[in-house]
């Protein structure tokens, strides 16, 4: 199912209208948490666009340029012609089961940067397919930016305690989540195993002019770095999370997602303020469900009160308006 937010809201004048809206939305909002997960889809992005997939893979534009990438998940046929399929800028070739190369149609530079709401992104043809933004997750940007810019406005009228809210960023990669965050007035602890992806996300930091922004970047293994947070006492108002399926700490430690996942949540429990403001969970090429995240994200924060959404990440072909699964996610707010 997906939520379409209309302009109807808006329209309402009367304090009568708003009052049945709002017990509307509450309503809605009772019966998707127990019963239908929601596809999330990004809005109208300048600098991004999925033009096209089939045959198992998919024509992106990022920015100015165009790519090819495979996705095992595209088993139906193309819609575009095949003359602008081949006409790619760059198309990604399997040389390996975990690499690849990139075949240039024209002259294509290896990085180039994008637009995304005031922040320049690098992109940049990896080895492993990827390009470093993940444009999928863009409704999570703006959910932070909301539930943020929600809690400013109560700093600012005296209903809480003045401070930065402190965000937990793990498995960070190239920092776009931590970038919208600190941004949007919170201070980051972005962790990441990867010194290549924190180099990336840094990169991303002074390209957008946030070199000055309250960001700690920490390479370590993301489960003893929140084990040695719990034994410190710190407390964070929210969290974000981008497990991968598989992967090695620094030093060597091993991550399996479906072992993994539920050590580092019972930690994290830990580590969640009194009055935490969200918390954010994605997952890539699992064997679980997104029925399955809401139920640990539920068994290991009971004490919270709020609401639940979970479901799939999705984006949506310009031409068909196709949507593909690119994930799935579960997220709590108050």
């Amino acid at each position: 199912m997906k939520i379409v937010r209309t302009s109807f809201y808006a329209a309402i004048s009367t304090q009568q209208g708003i009052l049945l809206y709002k017990v509307f939305y509450l309503f809605l909002r009772f019966i998707l948490y127990y019963i239908y997960m929601i596809i999330l889809t990004p809005s109208t992005w300048t600098d991004y666009d999925l033009l096209d997939s089939g045959d198992y893979k998919k024509l992106e534009r990022f920015g100015p340029y165009t790519v090819v990438r495979p996705d095992p998940q595209v088993m139906w046929k193309k819609n575009l012609s095949e003359s602008l399929w081949k006409n790619a800028d760059a198309i990604f070739e399997r040389i390996s089961e975990d690499k690849g190369i990139w075949r240039f149609h024209k002259k294509t530079p290896q990085r180039w940067t994008i637009k995304y709401d005031n922040l320049t992104l690098l992109v940049k043809l990896s080895p492993f397919k990827h390009t470093g933004v993940f444009p999928e997750q863009e409704p999570h940007w703006r959910f932070i930016q909301n539930i943020l810019a929600k809690n400013h406005n109560q700093l600012n009228s005296g209903v809480s305690t003045a401070r930065k809210p402190s965000i937990l960023n793990l498995f960070g990669y190239t920092g776009i989540s931590t970038l919208i965050t600190v941004k949007s007035g919170a201070k980051v602890t972005h962790v990441d195993a990867s010194y290549p992806a924190i180099g990336w996300a840094k990169e991303n930091q002074k390209l957008s002019g946030l070199e000055n922004e309250p960001i700690r970047w920490i390479e370590d293994d993301v489960i003893k770095f929140c084990q040695r947070e719990v034994r410190r006492g710190n407390k964070y108002d929210g969290i974000i999370m981008d497990p991968p399926a598989f992967g090695h700490g620094p030093k060597g430690e091993v991550w399996k997602f479906n072992t993994s996942l539920p050590t580092l949540l019972s930690i994290c429990s830990q580590l969640i303020s009194d009055k935490p403001l969200f918390i954010i969970i994605n997952a890539y090429a699992v064997s679980i469900s997104a029925l399955s995240l809401k139920n640990l994200l539920q068994e290991y924060f009971k004490g919270l009160n709020g609401y639940i959404d979970f479901g799939e990440l999705a984006l949506q072909e310009r031409s068909t308006k196709r949507l593909l699964s690119t994930g799935i996610f579960v997220k709590w707010s108050k």
